[in-house]
């Protein structure tokens, strides 16, 4: 019997079984539910049939007033709305739940870039010894980052992992009350989150789901290519912001930073303390158990510091495992030693710190801070720096801070910050004492522009805590298309300062870059930003390599196309060898840590997906550069899209749009998260200070999703219109890097619904505005299918559309809406008199409808 098609497992086990889940949701005995199903039917249809006859969201949403609700009052109308958005939030976690329980049975789990793939296909071409070397040097790691663009609080992430589990075996008894559970659980926070509590959130899935997905990873890549051998690489690592991360967020604090790095060593050790109870109830031989038990107890004394004496560091916790470990093999014939080997192994990749925590602060708040602290050292009379320090022409500064020497010692700082900078210093040398090295390591400087940045922190940590022995390693973020143009000159600089070169030296000749794919796109558009990321990437390879250091790449990258998300593991599968790769690192955040890694098997899936995408060219001689053909062309598509997205920018209704027709000042009104939306403190909007995810968010609430495809079509267009469109085509066929972009902005491009915006087309004062954009949309869509040979879009991905789709339909009402509400809005603030009591209830609409509208899109900021 034949395998059914990827397409065919999941509309059987995904929009099949949701179609039944999503029935006996709509028999719950609640009043509310009760009237709410029987309408929701009827509105989804009228919105589906009303843009289809091109009505606007407010003439579909009065039309099924007059016809449903005709006898009912205003208040019951406006509260039936909000019944409809309560309940599509709860059908989004319903489909989450059913998708996240098919998802082995729907993907391959043992097929193309997985690990049992790659080391398959190194076995039948006599590369098993060279992926061996290449695993032993290679590493990836993910970075939780503190951007939370979820709405889902705790409890409603608890009830989709026990749903999906509890539809993976059909358990309907289970199920009926979890859909009931559900019904009841608020969705939305009354207050934002700290910074603290957006750290514990995230520990839920280090606990619930990374340790598991990566240990089973480890296991295997053990196991299977090692053939058991102990291998001298954790290969896989996690990093984490929350906590650590205080760029543009006043509310991470250095206690804040200390208090999330103890509670990641409490997580890690009570993990370690079920998995010994657990060895507690299978090793009862005679000379082991009395080990295990002590083991436990001094495990319990750790967590709690408790007993000095009897507690348990990390490198004796191992010895002691391993020897239990060798007990086991010479005197109980190996009984449970995989058990044992599994711990240890969870031991090397978590230790004691769980994940790293980097510390970020912006390269201009760093200016300050170093300002201030000089200040105060030279009023104090410190020898550290000379009093004519800040009018030093910049060449002599720099050899200044290369070579400070000495310690602030005991002076206290009046200044904030100061205080701040110097206390966030000593609690990352704090951290490192107390959970090991790799716990906090990093400090990354964001909006780096110039080696003066990096040197002023260089110098800062040394004088305030690390001194001579600087054990953490300084990681400058370029992030707009000037500042990646800048970068091979900055490094360079730092490359040939003799002590900057002497800490590379005591790191192991390692230099790790940040770029940014955020902000580079609301800087330049979607193909300059990653073309300039890949041409900058490319410079300091070459730069690195010739300066002996092995420079590593960290993408800052979001949910979406239009911030570096998407088909990220074909983004690394498609570099080639002018680009280093022998580590791949990148941020995760938000949606996509939930829908790329929320289920231990999607966890191990992307994350082998990733593993294999930095090794699978080299094995299979694939691993090609860009021809210079293909590169000036390249080169040309991204220049011009770069000034039409410029020009389109500068547009003079380009903020006011985004001020008055998009959801954009709601998302600072939402308590999604504990950092503010936006950068400066003034009241206008300023482009500058525009945060990426609201950014991004807006466009994507609106559906026009314009940063991840505005620009392509012109491009594409100017090939066309010069009878040149072949060398595009050449250029898609030739780079996997190119078909990648291509192909995550087609996935922009599904996303997008113009129907629901068209009456903006014409309102007297955007109207212009809406047409500029819908013809770049529909230009970039007529050529993308023209360049792929595509009949529609994501012909390649059924699946991925197939689930598009199915979200798309659920969320259709709630889009509805949303316009509607910022419509009344807008009518509401032009009257002669302001009703603020009904604007207050309309704005409560639009901030509710974000939730379950993000929700569904799983990577939409």
């Amino acid at each position: 019997m034949s395998t059914p098609t990827k397409l065919t497992r999941f509309k059987q086990n995904v929009m099949s079984k949701y179609q039944i889940y999503n029935s006996i949701f709509m028999t719950l005995p609640f009043d509310t539910i009760t009237k709410t199903v029987v309408l929701l039917p009827l509105f989804h249809e009228t919105c589906k049939k009303g843009f289809e006859s091109g009505d606007d969201p407010t003439t579909i949403v009065e039309t099924f007033f007059k016809k449903y609700q005709g006898r009912r009052n205003k208040e019951s109308q406006i509260n039936l709305l909000f019944r409809f958005i309560q309940y599509i939030e709860r059908q989004v976690v319903l489909f989450d739940a059913v998708e996240d329980a098919a998802f082995s049975v729907v993907h391959n789990m043992e097929g193309i870039g997985t690990l049992r793939s790659l080391k398959e296909n190194a076995e039948a071409e006599n590369k098993k010894q060279l992926l061996q070397d290449y695993l032993e040097a290679f590493k990836v790691r993910i970075v939780l980052t503190a951007h939370p663009t979820q709405f889902y609080p705790g409890t409603v992430l608890g009830i989709i992992t026990d749903l999906a589990e509890a539809i993976k075996s059909d358990n309907l008894i289970e199920i009926n009350s979890l859909l009931a559970q559900l019904g009841k659980t608020p969705f939305f926070k009354d207050k934002k989150p700290t910074p603290y509590d957006e750290a514990v959130n995230l520990i839920w899935y280090l606990k619930n789901v990374f340790y598991h997905s990566f240990g089973s990873i480890y296991d295997y890549v053990q196991d299977n290519i090692f053939e058991g051998k102990e291998i001298e690489n954790s290969i896989i690592n996690i990093g984490f912001w929350p906590g650590g991360d205080r760029d543009g967020n006043p509310f991470v604090t250095p206690q804040i930073t200390l208090d999330v790095a103890k509670k990641l060593k409490e997580s890690i050790i009570k993990n370690y303390i079920k998995d010994v109870k657990y060895l507690r109830r299978r090793l009862t031989f005679k000379g082991i158990r009395e080990r295990v038990i002590d083991l436990n107890h001094k495990l319990h004394n750790t967590l709690l510091h408790r007993n000095d004496n009897f507690q348990v560091t990390l490198d004796e916790f191992r010895n002691e495992l391993k020897e239990i470990r060798d007990q086991l093999i010479t005197e109980h014939q190996s009984l449970f030693v995989e058990k044992l080997t599994t711990l240890i192994n969870r031991t090397t990749l978590f230790g004691y710190h769980f994940a790293s925590l980097d510390i970020r602060q912006d390269s201009r708040v760093h200016d300050s801070m170093f300002t201030a602290l000089v200040t105060e050292l030279i009023d104090s009379d410190s020898e550290l720096f000379p009093k004519n320090y800040f009018e030093l022409p910049l060449d002599q500064q720099l050899k200044l801070l290369s070579e400070v020497k000495g310690s602030v010692r005991d002076i206290t700082f009046k200044d904030e910050l100061a205080i701040n900078i110097s206390e966030t210093i000593k609690a990352m040398k704090t951290i490192q004492e107390e959970n090991g090295e790799i716990a906090c390591n990093r400090y990354i400087i964001s909006n780096n522009q110039t080696t003066l940045n990096v040197l002023q922190l260089f110098a800062m940590l040394k004088i305030v805590a690390f001194h001579e022995s600087l054990t953490a390693d300084i990681v400058p973020l370029f992030e707009t298309v000037t500042d990646l143009e800048a970068s091979p000159k900055v490094m360079e600089e730092l490359y040939t300062n003799p002590n900057y070169r002497a800490h590379l030296e005591e790191r192991d000749n390692k230099q790790t870059i940040m770029l940014g794919f955020s902000d580079g796109t609301k800087d330049g558009g979607y193909l300059m930003a990653n073309w300039a990321i890949f041409k900058a990437k490319e410079a300091l390879t070459e730069l690195s390599r010739r300066y002996g250091i092995g420079v590593i790449f960290f993408d800052g990258r979001g949910g979406p196309p239009a911030r570096g998300g998407g088909k990220t593991h074909q983004f690394y599968a498609s570099l080639g060898p002018t680009i280093e790769d022998k580590e791949i690192q990148l941020t995760i955040q938000g949606q996509t840590i939930s829908s790329n890694f929320g289920t231990v098997d999607s966890s191990q899936y992307n994350m082998e997906q990733l593993i294999s995408s930095g090794i699978s060219n080299r094995l299979n001689d694939k691993n090609i550069a860009m021809l210079p053909d293909d590169k000036s062309v390249m080169d040309n598509l991204a220049n011009i899209s770069y000034q039409t997205y410029v020009d389109f920018k500068n547009h003079p209704m380009f903020l006011p749009y985004l001020e008055r027709m998009s959801t954009l000042k709601y998302y600072a009104k939402t308590n999604i998260g504990s950092r503010p939306s936006k950068r400066g403190k003034s009241s206008k909007l300023v482009f500058e200070d525009l945060r990426a995810i609201p950014f991004v968010g807006s466009w994507s609430q609106l559906k026009q999703n314009v940063p991840g495809f505005f620009g392509v079509g012109t491009a594409l267009k100017h090939y066309e219109d010069k009878d040149e469109f072949d060398k595009v085509k050449t250029l898609y066929h030739n780079s996997s890097f190119f078909k990648t972009l291509v192909e995550n902005s087609m996935m922009s491009l599904s996303k997008s619904f113009f129907d629901l915006t068209k009456y903006m087309a014409e309102d007297e004062e955007f109207g212009a505005f809406w047409t500029v954009i819908y013809k770049e949309y529909e230009t970039s869509k007529r050529l993308l299918l023209k360049l792929t040979g595509y009949g529609e879009l994501m012909e390649n991905e059924p699946v991925g559309k197939a689930s598009i789709n199915v979200r798309e339909s659920i969320v259709l009402p709630l889009l509805t809406i949303q316009q509607y509400a910022l419509k009344k809005i807008q009518e509401l603030e032009k009257a002669e008199v302001r009703d603020l009591k009904q604007i207050e209830i309309y704005e409560k609409i639009v901030m509710r409808s974000l939730f379950g509208n993000i929700n569904a899109s799983r990577n939409s900021a």
